[in-house]
């Protein structure tokens, strides 16, 4: 019983140090069913990229330049490499990576494609050096 009452003691402090976060590995993996490998996550660790990326806008031929940060399964999006605090954040377990079709009309160099069930995102490299990291 002491043991179980120190437990929920720093458990509660530590909730009240650290804001719940809907994003992180487990949560994505418990709400997508999936799992990850210790090799995967080791290695996920070890790789991580940041620049810019160019996101189409779903129903327009627009496209928005936002600072990118691919950490721990996850695209973390900001306006700039200034800022603190990302814009929003993609999980990527359970996403697939592939090149658009030419009957999806995107028409531009270097585009990528991620989907999820009735998720699709597109996005732009800026150079042959980015599209293929």
């Amino acid at each position: 019983q002491d043991c179980e009452e120190e437990l929920s003691a720093s458990r509660t402090s530590l909730e009240r140090q650290a804001p719940h976060r809907g994003n992180t590995t487990v949560h994505v993996c418990w709400h997508r069913n999936t799992s990850v490998a210790m090799l995967d996550f080791s290695l996920a660790v070890e790789n991580q990229l940041s620049g810019n990326l160019l996101r189409k806008f779903k129903n327009s031929n627009g496209w928005q330049k936002l600072w990118v940060v691919f950490t721990n399964f996850c695209m973390f999006f900001y306006k700039s490499h200034q800022d603190n605090h990302p814009l929003a954040s993609l999980p990527l377990l359970g996403y697939s990576l592939t090149i658009p079709s030419e009957s999806e009309n995107i028409h531009k160099d270097y585009v990528f494609k991620l989907h999820f069930k009735s998720h699709v995102y597109y996005f732009r490299a800026e150079s042959e050096y980015t599209f293929e990291r």
